[in-house]
């Protein structure tokens, strides 16, 4: 037997792929799937089945992907009503794959149809956990995404139901236990996520806040609850998504790699509708962009930020990137729904240099020149999380967060100049690609972030009410 960790870092995202005696099993794939079935296809194995711990909410799943190139069964737990051909199974049920067995240990709270899977090696040993969003390394799923799409299912009632899961379900399995969640730190789908991506269940039972042993279900339910930030706005689409089917990812492809010259590009952007996507890293960005574009950088957070960024998750989108990362933005898009690409500049930015095109730059300074310029009266903008700046912040910036810029411009002065900053340069430069759409001329990024700031030692501070108001 053999369980594989596929591990995604920009969506912090775990997949599994579990072979046995020529054949696989998948767990939560994500929706470019040929890595898997070549995976397979190496170890002269056949894809049987792909499970699924519950409906995602931060991205597109691969398993209509896979039933439609491998013919594998969708296995979905107790309660689950997906809107095609699937397995529903019952608690308790068993599933084999090889000489190994999977069995279905139905645990809502997350969801309701959140499902942990217990696997058996050959020798008939229980081996391991696959947990979904129902146990994480040092955390568990929050319980307040599924009211998103079904108003009834409350946060708290959730939460109830996620206690006795845990305590009923899974503490009382056995020690030794290999823990692999579907998340790691990063993930919108918990708040306290550790880095480690695996762990023994004994080790998480005496670390784990949400697994003491003393621990009541209101005072669960209480800690549970606390700190929950708002759901990236995207997360219940993909739900949606996951539940009623999407366009196969190779259609999706064949419309979004479609190359545009400069003036067909140019023609095509005058539509209101359609927006302007450069994935290219902020530094290049920041030296020139086509008018009017939106930066989420690929090497970075990026389908997080897309589903942040961009509300319509209809929304066309033409790409600009560095040449040879078209069809991976297109399809790092469409792990998160983003599936209505129409094409890409061809060449590159350059072509569209060469084509004598209008452009716009965005300034950007060192943290050593903030250090010169830093008084009294220079108006500094932190867009972190709340959670960050309230940690430790330049004296006198004013916490803007990036995913609440859009709601927030008139914070913003248009008559004087101003400087922004992130943790390191990436969201600041998304931050400063949309003050830009918006108008916003005479300001400049902080080129490195929070982490120059601090090298430079320029003053900071921690939290500080007046300077933070949203």
């Amino acid at each position: 037997m053999k369980i594989e960790q596929i591990y995604t870092g920009c969506l912090s995202h775990a997949a599994y792929f579990l072979e046995s005696d020529g054949e696989v099993a998948i767990f939560d794939p994500l929706r470019d799937v040929d890595s898997y079935i070549s995976k397979a296809e190496a170890g002269q194995a056949k894809i049987k089945y792909v499970f699924e711990t519950h409906f995602h909410a931060d991205f597109v799943s691969g398993h209509l992907e896979l039933k439609a190139k491998t013919e594998a069964d969708i296995v979905f737990g107790p309660t689950a009503k997906p809107s095609y051909e699937a397995i529903v199974a019952d608690d308790g049920d068993i599933f084999y794959v090889g000489k190994c067995m999977v069995k279905v240990i139905h645990t809502p709270g997350h969801t309701m149809e959140s499902t942990t899977y217990l696997i058996f090696d050959e020798n008939g040993d229980q081996s391991a956990i696959i947990t979904g969003d129902t146990l994480f390394i040092g955390d568990v799923g929050r319980p307040d995404l599924a009211q998103h799409v079904n108003s009834e299912l409350t946060q708290d009632r959730l939460a109830r139901l996620l206690f006795h899961s845990l305590r009923e379900k899974i503490m009382p399995l056995d020690d030794h236990l290999i823990v692999y969640p579907n998340h790691g730190a990063g993930s919108a789908c918990g708040k306290m996520m550790s880095k480690e991506t695996t762990d023994t269940l004994g080790h998480q039972k005496e670390t784990n806040y949400a697994l003491r042993k003393d621990m009541t279900e209101d005072e669960f339910v209480s800690e549970l609850l606390s700190g929950l930030t708002d759901p990236p706005g995207y997360f219940p689409k993909n739900v949606l998504l996951n539940i009623n089917g999407y366009d196969h990812l190779d259609a999706v492809l064949i419309k979004g790699k479609n190359p545009l010259i400069a003036d067909h590009f140019l023609k095509i952007t005058e539509d209101d509708d359609v927006l302007i996507l450069d994935t290219r890293n902020a530094s290049a960005f920041a030296q020139g962009f086509v008018p009017g574009s939106l930066n989420i950088g690929l090497d970075g957070s990026f389908a997080n930020w897309v589903g942040e960024m961009i509300s319509d998750i209809n929304q066309k989108i033409v790409l600009v990137t560095d040449e040879g990362r078209e069809e991976e933005s297109i399809v790092r898009l469409s792990r998160v729904g983003y599936d209505n690409t129409i094409g890409y500049l061809k060449g590159g930015f350059e072509s569209w240099k060469n084509a004598n095109k209008k452009i716009e730059t965005a300034e950007r300074i060192s943290a050593e020149k903030l250090k010169e310029i830093y008084g009294e009266s220079l108006i500094i903008f932190d867009v972190r999380k709340n959670s960050e700046f309230e940690s430790e912040h330049v004296a006198g910036a004013i916490n803007v967060p990036l995913n609440k810029i859009n709601f927030h411009f008139d914070s913003f002065p248009k008559d004087r100049s101003f400087i922004i900053y992130c943790a390191g340069g990436y969201r600041s430069m998304i931050a400063a690609s949309i003050l830009k759409q918006n108008g916003f001329k005479d300001f400049a990024d902080v080129e490195g972030g929070f982490t120059e700031i601090k090298k430079n030692d320029l003053p900071r501070t921690a939290y500080s009410a007046p300077t933070t108001f949203l």
